[in-house]
């Protein structure tokens, strides 16, 4: 008996060992850093700074969370019967939020308990990206067909047009780039894709031409160039362009950020945090910031390519597409190249829900990391089976 529970414990050890091995400490670094600069950035702002405060605690319990999932053995995400129960949720929520949900900055996009808001459309992101995963591990041998490209899009367009009547364009529009980007590198035939935007080109001419009225064209044309209406729907994008100017090469200084200090800058620890930053670090800052966020999509993709299954390598992508295409949307808009839609920055804006969401899904990527073993004959035909 005393043998035996020597080798339990001596077990147990090796395990816990084999998990810290497998943890990915300069991804976890990466991520980190960037929490660090939106905390930096957030503490410079002028009066009784409550947005730091609160993030410091959102911080704490999403790595709290990430720590958990992490060593939480996934591999159960495999079953079709989990994905469709996650997905099937989270629709609920979608669509519960737009009947009941609380209306913040236009947007009928949240739930409120108390002093604690919820948005489902952040861990819907995650949710999306698994259900894809899955869809296009089980079909890969089959995934030149059109039919996956228009089943794969209704499976998306279900939650895009859901956060949409919101609206939440924001949202629907990284919906439709996750959808994109798995597409992409799932193996799907690039000249049905290119058909199913020819035909998107199409009714949207048609719609233009012959449906909708000057005064909602104008609407549309103010929000694809808002800086033509600098006054109104233009403001926010003109005080951000504003502000990473006037950062420069060096910046102005951690607390000399004017557009921020004097609230020119709408909404500069969330939306416009990027502008915030760049203002205060100026061009070197914001090159070291694209330095370090370009090294975690690294490791992410990195890790995704040593997935023991299609759905992990899968899986690993399009949590990556997710996060860059959050990047790349929030920073066109601080510079007035893209529509203002609301987008936050990952790791580094104001607010619980999408910090939550991306540490619990580093955390998954983490346990599939960690957990990761030779495939068995079991799991190569359940995922071909989709069981």
């Amino acid at each position: 008996m005393e043998e035996a529970l020597v080798r339990t414990g001596a077990a147990l050890k090796q395990r816990s060992r084999q998990a810290r091995a497998g943890m990915d400490w300069p991804l976890v670094g990466a991520a980190l850093f960037i929490v660090a600069a939106g905390l930096v950035t957030m503490n410079s702002f002028v009066g009784d700074n409550q947005f730091f405060w609160h993030q410091l605690v959102w911080v704490a319990v999403s790595l709290c969370v990430f720590f958990i999932v992490s060593s939480i053995d996934f591999h159960f995400l495999r079953r079709t019967g989990v994905i469709v129960a996650l997905y099937g949720a989270v629709a609920a929520l979608l669509i519960g939020v737009s009947l009941v949900g609380t209306v913040v900055k236009g947007a009928q996009s949240w739930f409120h308990f108390g002093f604690i808001a919820f948005e489902p459309s952040d861990p819907a992101k995650l949710v999306l990206v698994l259900l894809l995963a899955k869809y296009f591990s089980r079909r890969h041998v089959e995934i030149a067909h059109i039919r996956h490209i228009l089943i794969s899009g209704f499976y998306t367009f279900l939650f895009f047009a859901a956060v949409f009547i919101q609206p939440d364009f924001g949202a629907a529009i990284i919906f439709f780039l996750i959808w994109l980007g798995m597409v992409l590198v799932s193996g799907i035939s690039r000249k049905h894709l290119a058909l199913v935007f020819i035909l998107g080109s199409l009714v949207f001419s048609g719609l233009w031409i012959g449906a909708l009225h000057p005064y909602q064209k104008q609407r549309i044309m103010t929000f694809l160039n808002p800086l033509t209406d600098i006054h109104g729907a233009g403001y926010n994008a003109f005080q951000s362009t504003i502000a990473v100017g006037s950062g420069e090469l060096l910046g102005k200084g951690v607390g000399y950020g004017t557009q921020s200090r004097l609230r020119f800058l709408p909404e500069y620890q969330t939306d416009f945090i990027f502008a915030a930053f760049a203002e205060e670090w100026g061009f070197v800052g914001v090159v070291f910031l694209f330095l370090v966020f370009g090294f975690a999509i690294f490791r992410i993709v990195r890790i995704a390519m040593r997935g023991e299954t299609n759905f992990e390598m899968l899986y690993g992508v399009g949590f990556a597409v997710m996060l860059v295409s959050h990047f790349a949307l929030h920073v066109g808009i601080n510079i007035g190249l893209l529509p203002v839609t609301g987008t936050t920055i990952p790791f580094m804006s104001y607010g619980g829900s999408h910090l939550l969401t991306e540490f619990a899904g580093l955390g998954i990527l983490m346990s599939m990391h960690r957990h990761g073993r030779a495939v068995h004959r079991s799991d190569m035909r359940n995922e071909f089976l989709g069981t």
